[in-house]
């Protein structure tokens, strides 16, 4: 890969990372319920925002793995043993990420709201998106391995 392309996929990553940082801290603050409550408030009374925040932490580990995945690519190093833990570990929290998205679809469904479709389809979009970062992770790793072994 080019360089600038890299620097490119790079500043891309670090910018999504940003934006849903931004997100997940201003919305519970935009949200209707919440718009004149204290950030007390608003944080220690919704149980399913503190799931929501570590339930989070995977996806942000992804991020960094796929960063330093892209400094491997720098070095032209991208297709040797030293991505393989990486894409490892990529596809492994992503398909942690497509269980905790099922328990929060299954609170959502079970608990008390008047308008579920939103969450519900948040949440199976970031099932889609998962389930197709955790099998393009293993493809990938699989693609490395037989590199290696035809050497």
């Amino acid at each position: 890969m080019k360089a600038k392309t890299i620097k490119l996929l790079q500043t891309a990553i670090i910018l999504s990372g940003t934006a849903v940082l931004f997100f997940m801290l201003a919305e519970p603050r935009l949200e209707g319920r919440n718009a004149h409550a204290t950030l007390l408030q608003i944080y220690c009374r919704d149980a399913f925002l503190a799931y929501v925040y570590c339930a989070s932490i995977p996806f942000f580990i992804i991020l960094y793995q796929a960063f330093k995945i892209l400094e491997n690519a720098r070095g032209k190093k991208i297709f040797s043993d030293a991505s393989l833990p990486r894409l490892k570990m990529i596809e492994y929290l992503a398909l942690s990420l497509i269980g905790l998205a099922l328990i929060g679809e299954i609170i959502i469904a079970m608990g008390p709201s008047d308008d579920r479709a939103g969450g519900i389809f948040m949440g199976l979009m970031s099932i889609l998106i998962s389930g197709l970062i955790a099998s393009t992770a293993a493809s990938l790793s699989k693609r490395i391995k037989n590199i290696e072994r035809d050497k």
